[in-house]
């Protein structure tokens, strides 16, 4: 089964948040509330959230897993994981695959991983390697497919190549950071994606929270992620992004999040952009995408603005 036939919903859910500043009771409430309204694609990590003082990685799936356990909806749930980036599994060498896998199988509770990322490219591994475990892994169906995440287009080319020389599983989906004030996929790495019949799940859609709106001149905002986040009101661009979400937002009463949600999912490539929430009171805005459709001239003067 492909990505693309598994009906997924406009927005992906981000699990990074997940035991990390969203603690266990906090995490089933902002799963509870994405499904209720639809929703059905849930994407974490190996890794997540391992930068916590006492945690080891593998938090975040914990917690999917005994959600997914207490509600019995694995069957409704399309569930990405990623390997590569843990401290105690780097890397993508094909015995690496194969532990970090069985290890995250165990931690959601599952016979198998919907979709499979290789979480950022290991020059020090054959692609070959790479792609042949994450063959096996599909021919034993404990994984259903595979996406590349944080490649470089010729690194991406590379393996697609590769992956049709040899007759290998392929990545089908690509996930890289993209929004209105960081641009750069548009250019060689999307062309990729589109000349091989790719589709992208962006992440940092927000701007780690920047194009929520919260962030202003003069406004402390509470957030593990502020520092970095503020730093786009330093720019011209910036603002001017900030007003035209405002405006936008406005007309379609919703909130500026939704807007620049909605501005990503309607670009080339893009399948479903993925933002997390550590309550449900930051995950409402942003299920308005979902009904959200932004008209030609609103997304042109997004562009405009964001240039």
């Amino acid at each position: 089964m492909s990505l693309s036939e598994l009906n997924l919903f406009p927005l992906c859910l981000g699990g990074n948040v997940f035991g990390w500043t969203a603690d266990r009771d906090a995490s089933f409430a902002v799963l509870d509330a994405y499904v209720e309204a639809g929703g059905n694609f849930v994407d974490t990590a190996d890794v997540y959230s391992d930068w916590v003082p006492g945690h080891s990685g593998g938090e975040s799936e914990t917690i999917i897993g005994e959600w997914m356990a207490s509600r019995g909806n694995r069957d409704q749930i399309v569930i990405a994981t990623k390997v590569g980036s843990l401290a105690s599994r780097p890397g993508l060498s094909a015995a690496n695959i194969r532990a970090a896998a069985e290890d995250s199988l165990r931690r959601l509770g599952t016979d198998h991983i919907d979709l499979y990322w290789a979480h950022i490219d290991d020059a020090g591994t054959p692609l070959e390697e790479t792609l042949g475990a994450f063959d096996s892994l599909i021919s034993e169906g404990k994984v259903r497919n595979i996406g590349a995440s944080n490649y470089g287009p010729e690194r991406l080319a590379e393996a697609l190549a590769i992956s049709d020389r040899d007759g290998l599983a392929r990545y089908g989906v690509l996930q890289q950071s993209y929004n209105l004030v960081e641009r750069d996929y548009e250019g060689p790495l999307r062309d990729v994606v589109a000349a091989e019949g790719l589709t992208s799940t962006p992440y940092f859609g927000l701007a780690r929270g920047f194009l929520t709106g919260k962030y202003q001149p003069g406004v402390e905002v509470d957030s593990p992620r502020a520092g970095r986040a503020s730093a786009y009101l330093e720019t011209e661009r910036g603002p001017r992004v900030l007003e035209a979400l405002d405006k936008v937002a406005a007309a379609h009463d919703v909130a500026p999040a939704a807007v620049a949600l909605a501005w990503l999912a309607a670009q080339p490539t893009v399948a479903a952009p993925i933002a997390s929430a550590r309550n449900v009171e930051q995950l409402r805005p942003l299920l308005a995408v979902a009904g959200l459709t932004l008209s030609e001239d609103e997304l042109a003067m997004l562009d405009v603005a964001s240039r």
